[in-house]
């Protein structure tokens, strides 16, 4: 029998939008239910999803979550308390030398980004709605990647050995971009957005026994496309390859395991019309229409050329 996991990328609101749109496309060539992958493993808006999968929300109802037509209260509710487009004025941190020595690109850089002050309790709200008090959710091996930047490394909760934490401060910590959200502390460790060392994270499953890897990146284009515009060359600049260069190394590293690893990445046609802010909460609706319309084809040649 296959083995089969489910990996979701970073991406913001604008992400999540594009992400919902590659699992509709996907589970529609497939014939394939996400909710059944033996691992789902999701890094900030990756891990927002993960919440919903692994709750037993299907994508069809993720599809009407983005459209704004949902049934359940619950996900009408995450939808409606989708963050502004800017952030409050972030405040300073103090340097972190540890952090800026010991690593490179966006995690470095983490030692140095102000401390966010934006609310994260929409987060909360949407895992307490689907755990109900539980220790963790439904589907047992369910993960979520944040940042250590205290110790430098990555930590997926959820997975063995990792600190146990409640769903929320899990989905918290995933979700705490850098300057937009206040860092979490949890058994006095402080942990920031996972996507800050990497989009996906998918090395973190170099080790685990899977035949096949399903992979959607919403901030990573290993063809090099990028949002056109000025606002898009400095999202490509900053943002765009740095994330895709760590995630082609992860690939590789996975890959050489004997792993098919089946990548999922937005192309020119994906990203023509996304806003370059990937919190965009005025376009979002606009971004997922049009990636319902461009997904199925991105999605098909990823499934025609898959790695591994």
């Amino acid at each position: 029998m296959t083995t089969r996991a489910l990996v979701l990328g970073c991406g913001g609101t604008i992400g999540r939008a594009w992400t919902i749109a590659a699992l509709c496309a996907l589970s529609e060539q497939l014939q394939w239910d996400p909710r059944t992958a033996d691992l789902l493993q999701g890094t900030s808006a990756g891990a927002e999803l993960v919440t919903m999968l692994a709750s037993g929300v299907a994508v069809d109802e993720l599809v009407a979550m983005q459209q704004g037509n949902a049934d359940d209260p619950r996900l009408r509710s995450h939808h409606a308390d989708t963050p502004p487009s800017l952030p409050p004025l972030p405040l300073p941190r103090p340097l972190n030398p540890r952090l800026l020595r010991s690593q490179r690109g966006l995690a470095a850089l983490a030692g140095i980004a102000p401390i966010g002050r934006g609310d994260p309790s929409w987060l909360a709200r949407l895992a307490d709605g689907f755990t109900a008090g539980r220790d963790w959710f439904d589907h047992s091996a369910a993960r979520m990647v944040a940042f250590d930047i205290d110790s430098g490394e990555r930590v997926a909760f959820g997975a063995p050995g990792a600190p146990a934490v409640s769903p929320a401060t899990a989905l918290q910590a995933s979700w705490s971009i850098p300057g937009w959200m206040p860092p979490v502390t949890a058994h006095r460790r402080t942990y920031i957005d996972g996507g800050a060392a990497s989009t996906v994270s998918l090395d973190l499953l170099a080790d685990d026994d899977f035949d096949e890897i399903y992979l959607i990146a919403p901030m990573a284009s290993p063809d090099r496309a990028r949002i056109p515009g000025p606002g898009g060359f400095l999202e490509d600049r900053c943002l765009r390859r740095p994330m895709t260069g760590v995630l082609a190394a992860e690939i590789a590293t996975v890959t050489a395991r004997g792993t098919r690893v089946i990548t999922i990445c937005p192309g020119i046609a994906d990203l023509a019309n996304l806003p370059p802010n990937f919190m965009h909460r005025k376009r979002q609706h606009q971004a997922f229409t049009h990636s319902s319309r461009t997904a199925h084809d991105t999605v098909a040649a990823a499934l025609a050329t898959d790695t591994g």
